[in-house]
């Protein structure tokens, strides 16, 4: 997957949007997610050439700050490219989510004016992140402020990663019948330079065949395997317990419908399982009975069921990724 930032501030020392982004990054590509980002104030002599960098993304993130009246003149400028130059089919196939901060005020009319554009050029909008920070020290002290930021970077990809669906917008609908994109009066040469919009539709149907055939293959497995609820989970994981050096966490997992987490710690090669209730965790894990059996069949990992939201977790990222590598019951 690869997600698009256009960051529409000016880049001065200080600003909170900057901040926003650069934790948004650290997440998005922990969760293995291609980011790029484009800062709008080094490239705005090239800014007509933009639109083309949409083609390769799944999703983008329109980043700008208000700092007297609405979201400024790059994030705009990209925009009215988007308009003049893109790719109309492509947009309506990408997602783009909002972030919005203020040092003043105006932060929930910015994001509205970034959704409202996005929907006009014929874009899926999704849940972004808006707020007021006059200094962004408070973001860098606030351990809580750090988490929501976290949170909606996950909710940006799993809206991007499943593709959710939203009810039309009115906007779309005055869209196909109003609006119309002005012709551009350039030179071919002059149009291929601006907009090199060339899909490959071999590659993507062959896309479409392989996971259809995966999903297949699964959804037999799914069908074959039978629901068994008095398991021995802690053989099971003792059995496949790979040890690493230097490892030292605790897992503590939850299943709906059982009184009592499943609690996983790890110290080194010392592994101890139990079912009570502990304290300290490094992560907290949340799902239903069924996924932990696709888990334990390996037909499931911890950090796809959480990626695709049947799994809900709280804690590091990273020491999530390592349960799948502590204990590799899909091989």
């Amino acid at each position: 997957m690869r997600i698009n930032i256009y960051y529409g501030g000016r880049g001065l020392i200080g600003d909170p949007t900057m901040f926003v982004v650069k934790k948004m990054m650290q997440v998005l590509e922990e969760l293995n997610v291609r980011v790029e980002k484009y800062d709008l104030y080094d490239q705005k002599n090239n800014i007509s050439r933009l639109p083309q960098t949409l083609k390769e993304a799944d999703g983008i993130i329109l980043a700008s700050t208000v700092e007297w009246h609405g979201v400024g003149g790059y994030i705009m400028n990209f925009l009215d490219a988007c308009w003049l130059f893109g790719d109309k089919e492509k947009i309506r196939q990408t997602y783009m989510a909002p972030v919005v901060m203020s040092t003043t005020y105006g932060e929930k009319e910015g994001q509205l004016d970034l959704i409202n554009a996005w929907e006009a050029l014929g874009g899926i909008t999704c849940n972004g992140i808006c707020g007021y920070i006059p200094d962004v020290a408070e973001l860098e002290r606030s351990e809580q402020y750090q988490m929501i930021i976290e949170k909606c970077a996950e909710n940006i990809y799993r809206s991007i990663n499943q593709k959710l669906s939203s009810l039309p917008a009115s906007g779309m609908a005055v869209k196909q019948k109003i609006y119309k994109t002005r012709d551009n009066f350039f030179s071919q040469q002059e149009t291929e330079q601006l907009s090199e919009y060339v899909s490959d539709d071999q590659y993507v149907d062959k896309q479409k065949k392989d996971i259809q055939e995966l999903a297949n293959i699964f959804k037999g497995k799914l069908g074959s395997s039978p629901k068994n609820h008095q398991r021995n989970y802690i053989e099971l994981f003792e059995k496949v317990f790979l040890p690493q050096p230097e490892t030292h966490l605790k897992y503590k997992i939850h299943l709906r419908g059982k009184a009592d987490p499943f609690v996983i710690i790890i110290d080194n090669a010392k592994l101890v399982i139990q079912e009570k209730e502990i304290s300290g965790q490094d992560v907290e894990l949340t799902m239903d009975m069924d996924v932990f059996d696709e888990i334990v069949d390996g037909r499931k990992t911890f950090q796809g069921g959480f990626m695709e939201g049947s799994i809900v977790s709280k804690g590091d990222f990273k020491s999530l990724r390592t349960l799948d590598s502590l204990f590799p019951f899909m091989k």
